[in-house]
């Protein structure tokens, strides 16, 4: 189904999670998001989730039921079960105001962290899935060499791909037991919740599931060492991380040997993304997106080299 014959309806799901019935009433709405993995619209107080085609019922109930169990860690649903709509399942969720991405300065990297630790540090239920990171990154890749075999900033960013362990790539499990991770962390995933100033939460249960915590770390340790977060940013986010006893790195001293491997697979996952969305829209790539492809190129040739502070 697409998803402008999805809205209406998706619309109408997230009405009745705010008022108990549909209503014409003058409420705060709108589209949040459509996207191939997600559809999501917003109706005052209540927002409605599309999941993707084919998203296994039973483990998102679980998701859903790790949610609720995590109160001050992760927003919590407004309904335990997702409910079907045609192809897709839908999931409802309370509003939360999200970070703004013009103020950059605000940046809740303190909260981010101290919730990450919460959760690294919490008991994952039985029989929760491993968290989907490592696969999301080979669908990056995946979409890179499908959509731009032939563009120069392919083989760099698969060649760096390959000086990854096999778990980093999907490829074998992750080495465990494993903790509870996000499996998605970026700032796009915290609102405040009651909007607008409520405390910070965690959103977005699709990825969540078992395995290594320092995946959670990676986007931002990632970023870091490419130069594109500060460092004042980054010091912030690992010292308030390993003050609410985050399991991820040691308590003191260099955590890179922690983070290398998380960090350069959220490198290659970037960089495939923006190579792939690039080609696909036919524009060239910008400088960010040509920073991250440079990574991958150093990455390549010297492994260890992203590892230990920005790079230029």
């Amino acid at each position: 189904m697409t998803a402008d014959a999805l809205l209406p309806e998706l619309t109408a799901q997230a009405a009745r999670a705010a008022h108990r019935e549909a209503t014409g009433c003058p409420c705060e709405a709108g589209v949040l998001a459509v996207r191939p993995d997600a559809t999501v619209v917003r109706h005052a107080g209540a927002v409605a989730k599309a999941h993707a085609p084919g998203t296994d019922p039973e483990r998102l109930a679980r998701l859903l039921t790790t949610a609720a169990g995590l109160p001050g860690v992760l927003l919590p649903p407004l309904a335990p079960r997702p409910l079907p709509l045609h192809d897709r399942l839908v999931t409802l969720w309370p509003y939360g105001t999200p970070v703004d991405p013009d103020d950059p300065d605000a940046a809740p990297w303190e909260a981010a962290a101290t919730l990450l630790a919460r959760l690294h540090r919490s008991p994952a239920p039985p029989g929760l899935a491993p968290m989907r990171g490592p696969a999301k990154a080979a669908q990056a890749v995946a979409r890179l060499r499908a959509a731009a075999p032939g563009h120069p900033a392919t083989p760099p960013v698969l060649r760096a791909w390959a000086t990854l362990p096999a778990w980093a790539r999907a490829e074998e499990p992750m080495p465990g037991p494993g903790r509870l991770c996000h499996g998605d962390l970026h700032l796009g995933q915290l609102v405040r919740h009651p909007a607008p100033d409520g405390p910070w939460l965690l959103i977005d249960v699709d990825d969540l599931g078992t395995g290594v915590p320092a995946w959670d770390l990676g986007r931002p340790a990632a970023w870091f060492a490419c130069g594109l977060l500060p460092p004042e940013a980054w010091t912030r986010f690992l010292g308030a991380y390993r003050a609410a006893g985050g399991p991820a790195v040691p308590a003191a001293g260099d955590p890179w040997a922690a983070l290398d491997t998380a960090a350069r697979a959220l490198t290659v996952q970037t960089a495939a993304l923006a190579v792939a969305k690039a080609t696909e829209a036919g524009r060239p790539v910008d400088e960010v997106e040509r920073t991250v492809v440079d990574a991958c190129d150093r990455m390549s040739r010297i492994p260890a080299q992203l590892a230990g502070g920005p790079r230029k």
